[in-house]
């Protein structure tokens, strides 16, 4: 299953639960391919997940594993949900709005099963993640997890910081349907939203004409917004010091809007001065739940 050759295009992808030994393998590589600090999953455990109330599912470009979902029934101590463990497209194919259909795969399937909710981790300073998990699919981030997995792999610096957000995902929600439903983003309503809502993290521009972190402030205001790195590959690349930087006053950002009673309810790229940057828009709880 592994590749040998050029991806193909795709006509379509088909989506299912992988099923043979040669599949679970083939997931195992993809995971490797992209070079992600974390150990790969083995097929032995996927295999288990698959087969006990988990979800492990492929997306196929012909036989082709282009991307994957998987994860397994977890409890908190008063419910039932379905913990997502790893969401992953290869980058071949990331502008087939394949991590979209992966986790509408995913919300069908756990209906189907009488699970209300979803939950996993990311990386607070992808853009592409949050921009897919909040804005499109309506998760909300709730919590800060610093060096969550520890310090992962051989690489120096940043890269072994595991910070993470948990995002959770009531996929029964009209809100959420509605969200799914639709998929347009009105450009005009973020960047007047930006304009009006207050920085928690403020930022200046570094010699590479990249943002970089300036200071952490409180939120006060009714509406607030927090901005991370539009590319973080381009600040690891081009400002690697400046990586760190992002990576602690985003987790002192986050810590002091949570603390303070905020919610996460929008994520968004907008564009003030034909700049592009990415925010995670934020209200007073108060505010995110009084009614309309």
């Amino acid at each position: 299953m592994a590749s040998r050759g050029p991806a193909p295009a795709p006509k379509d992808f088909q989506l299912r639960r992988l099923q043979k030994p040669e599949e679970f393998r083939a997931l195992e590589e993809l995971q490797r391919s992209i070079g992600s600090a974390e150990d790969p999953a083995p097929t032995p455990l996927l295999r288990v997940i698959q087969d006990n109330g988990g979800l492990v599912v492929g997306a196929f470009a012909e036989i082709y594993l282009a991307g994957f979902t998987a994860g397994f029934l977890g409890w908190d101590g008063q419910k039932l949900f379905h913990q997502s463990y790893q969401t992953t497209v290869r980058p071949e194919y990331q502008n087939h709005r394949l991590g979209f259909r992966l986790k509408l795969f995913q919300r069908d399937e756990m209906l189907r099963q009488g699970l209300d909710e979803v939950r996993w981790a990311f990386d607070p300073l992808s853009s592409r993640a949050a921009f897919l998990f909040v804005h499109r699919l309506g998760a909300v981030p709730d919590r800060y997890l610093a060096h969550y997995y520890g310090r992962l792999g051989s690489a120096e610096g940043e890269e072994t910081e595991t910070d993470r957000i948990r995002a959770v995902w009531r996929i029964a929600e009209p809100s959420v349907a509605a969200r799914i439903e639709t998929p347009k983003t009105d450009r005009a309503q973020d960047e007047a939203r930006f304009a009006a809502s207050t920085p928690i993290l403020e930022t200046d521009v570094d010699e590479h004409g990249l943002r970089v972190p300036s200071a952490v402030q409180e939120p006060s205001a009714e509406s607030a917004h927090l901005e991370i790195p539009f590319d973080v590959a381009l600040v690891r690349e081009h400002s690697p010091a400046n990586l760190r930087s992002w990576r602690h006053a985003t987790r002192d950002a986050f810590r002091a809007a949570f603390d303070t009673g905020y919610l996460v309810d929008d994520f968004a790229v907008v564009s003030p001065g034909h700049e592009r940057r990415s925010v995670y828009f934020l209200r007073r709880k108060e505010a995110a739940t009084a009614p309309a």
